[in-house]
């Protein structure tokens, strides 16, 4: 720790380029930041300083403004990281900034604890979350109408052949049909598709409704639909394998016809979560809501076996409110 005001500048600048990780303090000052901190950083940006994580914390009387003004003088640096969190405190601490300080301080150690078997949690489900995944919508037809639904496992498994997992369900209708015919389309989402796509063949039931009542689809060779936008690929999958998973069930499909439709993204699923899914009405309310469509349980407990009545994924999407 360096008190600007009083230590040796020329050892804080040393500290600066000698540790990763920084968290820099200072109060808003005549509209500006104080004094030394102010020369402290114009020490480090005329020395090209670059690939460092930041942290801020700023003070001031009624309208702080020094974590802004620190981040403009530091914009100009290369590969600079800022942390998600920046602590605020408004004259002295009270219990809002002290939980916003423990917040930087598990952002900037998240990592070192991990790494060490001492303080590491090893039992942390949650890494499950940093898979990435795309979204798609799989089409399939019983007979008698089409149905589709939305997935978040689909994976090229193998090359040679060409191999192609989706993983399903048991509750979902579209699990059933697809294990009785042996064949489905798989539409690859852009980020192009609106929430109304999601809330479409995400949170109904094809046992209960015609999920293309209001669509004109297309249709490949093997007959089943494909969707006419909001896709930039689309892929005809037939069963060769079958797995059993417990609560779902793993189709190990051949590739009978793909086609490329645009060059948009694919939507992943952080990005729908950012950018497309509405912020769920949580307000005023306590218990639990859905990461995948904002369903609220309301409640002081949620049981671990619990099913979203709206999307059909477990307590581990949920989080507290």
């Amino acid at each position: 720790m360096n008190d600007l005001a009083r230590c040796d500048m020329a050892e804080a600048v040393e500290d600066a380029f000698r540790y990763g990780r920084i968290v820099l303090a200072t109060t808003t000052y005549n509209a500006e930041i104080f004094p030394f901190m102010r020369e402290f950083i114009n020490h480090l940006t005329e020395r090209n300083f670059q690939n460092k994580t930041i942290a801020l914390i700023e003070n001031g009387s009624w309208a702080p403004r020094a974590a802004k003004i620190m981040r403009e003088m530091l914009s100009e640096c290369k590969n600079i990281t800022f942390t998600d969190t920046t602590a605020r405190i408004m004259s002295a601490l009270s219990d809002e900034s002290e939980a916003q300080i423990e917040k930087l301080a598990d952002e900037l150690c998240m990592d070192y604890l991990a790494q060490h078997d001492e303080t590491a949690d090893k039992n942390d489900m949650t890494a499950l979350f940093r898979i990435g995944y795309g979204l798609y919508v799989v089409t399939s037809n019983d007979g008698k109408c089409d149905n589709g639904l939305i997935v978040n496992t689909v994976s090229q498994v193998t090359d040679s052949p060409n191999r192609v997992a989706v993983t399903i369900n048991k509750r979902n209708y579209s699990h059933d049909v697809i294990k009785e015919t042996g064949v489905m389309n798989v539409n690859c989402l852009s980020v192009e598709a609106p929430f109304s796509v999601f809330e479409s063949f995400g949170f109904r039931s094809g046992r209960d409704v015609d999920k293309f009542a209001d669509c004109k689809p297309l249709r490949s060779d093997n007959g089943l639909v494909f969707l006419p936008k909001y896709i930039n690929a689309m892929m005809s999958l037939k069963v060769e394998q079958y797995l059993d998973l417990g609560s779902h069930g793993m189709f190990i499909c051949s590739v009978t016809e793909a086609r490329v439709l645009s060059d948009k993204e694919t939507m992943t699923y952080t990005y729908y979560q950012q950018n497309v899914k509405p912020k769920p009405a949580t307000e005023g309310k306590k218990g639990f809501v859905c990461k995948v469509c904002g369903y609220v349980y309301e409640g002081d407990e949620l049981p671990e076996d619990y099913i979203c009545p709206l999307c059909k994924h477990g307590a581990a999407d949920f989080e507290p409110i």
